[in-house]
């Protein structure tokens, strides 16, 4: 299952706020797609189904699909607010490739 970094927690938490729904959580999924053979998808999810894998960083909860999470073990969401790197990221010692925009491997 993916973990998230303190900065990441921070900034899903924020966002959510923003949203104006308490029910929702961050799902992570890895779709077929992109120019290295598989692409993340994020989005704000309150439809939890019951092989959902849950897991929750101090007020965020991560939802990730079963097929998902065997590509996300011991991957790491992080987040960078600064001049040289903004936004979201993935680390994920299970891509053996990556693509050059950083979305998409295999």
């Amino acid at each position: 299952m993916i973990t998230l970094t303190e900065s990441a927690t921070t900034k899903v938490d924020e966002l959510i706020k923003g949203e104006g729904e308490d029910n929702l959580a961050l799902r992570v999924a890895v779709r077929p797609g992109g120019c290295s053979g598989f692409s993340y998808e994020m989005y704000f999810d309150s439809d939890i189904a019951d092989d959902d894998e849950t897991i929750s960083f101090g007020p965020i909860r991560v939802v990730v699909d079963p097929s998902s999470s065997m590509l996300l073990q011991g991957a790491t969401l992080d987040y960078k607010d600064g001049l040289d790197q903004s936004g979201f990221s993935i680390d994920n010692p299970n891509a053996q490739k990556t693509c050059g925009c950083g979305q998409s491997f295999s």
